[in-house]
């Protein structure tokens, strides 16, 4: 019980910082509304391609039904993917660089915490923001059900906002590691984004020609386990990767943090 209040107290204490400043109200402003143009382009193509396929219908007959999930809710979440490739930096940055700047890194590392508990409280305290994001960009979609008149299958949407979750706990993960690196925010920052674009890319190397060795290699891209959970299919083996990449992430600002430790 002890650990989990030393936990809690860590996430309090980046919550303030959080809200405290504009990062948190600048994350949340750009991420609904990123989330909101797409969903108003992405509904007013479904809506446009609904009225043809409904005039085609009345001429040659055929099915006048499209997919909602398939046409609205999926794009978007793999639009807000991208989105979570550059807000996720913003929110890990600062997690270690700023302490170390102000020097308060070393009263944490002579405080009753361990630095396990640093690690995953700040951890939590980013992932904790950007699932409210995910929250507050879902509510576009809550109010299909309002008004709709054949609403959306909810499955796929969880499993979705899940996948989009996930993926931007493992950037989250890599970032906080990132963090531990450097004194500075800005180089943080950098260094994020562009660790995030590498494991972004690595499943581009997927191709119906690949040899075994680039399957593996596409098969650690982040994007290659997100698109099955879009289409509302749950399979282990993506939930399995995202948590490890987690995992990992945390093990190496664990060992980044007790080495600095050692040598200061």
């Amino acid at each position: 019980m002890t650990a989990l209040r030393n936990v809690a107290a860590i996430v309090q204490k980046e919550w303030h910082h959080y809200f405290g400043s504009p990062i948190a109200w600048v994350g949340l402003f750009v991420w609904t509304l990123l989330f909101g143009i797409f969903f108003y382009f992405g509904f007013t193509f479904f809506l446009e391609m609904s009225m043809r396929a409904s005039q085609q219908a009345m001429q040659y007959g055929g099915p006048t039904r499209l997919s909602i999930n398939e046409m609205l809710i999926r794009p978007v979440i793999q639009n807000m993917a991208v989105v979570a490739l550059f807000i996720a930096p913003m929110l890990t940055m600062r997690l270690f660089a700023e302490e170390k700047r102000q020097g308060t890194l070393e009263l944490l590392a002579t405080s009753p915490l361990s630095d396990l508990q640093v690690v995953v409280g700040k951890f939590l305290s980013a992932s904790g923001l950007y699932l409210l994001m995910i929250l507050a960009g879902l509510v576009n979609v809550a109010l299909m059900w309002t008004y709709a008149e054949t609403p959306p299958e909810w499955p796929p949407i969880l499993t979705g906002a899940l996948g989009l979750f996930l993926l931007g706990a493992s950037f989250l993960a890599m970032g906080t590691f990132v963090s531990t690196l450097t004194r500075n925010q800005i180089v943080a920052g950098i260094l994020s984004v562009c660790l995030f674009l590498g494991m972004w890319t690595l499943g581009w190397a997927d191709s119906p020609t690949a040899g075994p060795v680039m399957k593996a290699v596409s098969y650690l891209g982040v994007t290659s386990h997100l698109e099955d959970l879009a289409k509302g299919v749950v399979d282990l083996k993506d939930i399995v990767f995202y948590l490890s990449v987690i995992v990992f992430g945390l093990f190496l600002a664990h060992q980044s943090i007790e080495s600095q430790r050692w040598r200061a």
